[in-house]
């Protein structure tokens, strides 16, 4: 299955070197859920924020389950501003 890994701001020097822009399309297992892939690219978890599969966010509890052929999964680190 392939899957769309967006990574956003400081997230993005965890994407493979095929990326383009913050964007790379990942080949995962069948049953493989978010925080698998978040743990396969070794995110820092304090780093992870906010999480959306589809445009749908995702709280801690719904990352456990399987992602399907086409999903995207964007990451965005906590931001600070004003």
């Amino acid at each position: 299955m392939k899957v769309r890994f967006k990574l956003f701001a400081s997230l993005a020097e965890y994407l493979p070197s095929s990326a383009r822009e913050n964007v790379a399309i990942v080949e995962i297992d069948e049953g493989t859920t978010p925080n698998q892939l978040i743990a396969r690219y070794n995110l820092p978890q304090r780093e992870v924020h906010l999480v959306l599969l589809n445009g749908y966010f995702q709280d801690p509890a719904s990352r456990d389950i399987p992602m399907k052929d086409e999903d995207t999964l964007a990451i965005w680190p906590p931001v600070a501003g004003g």
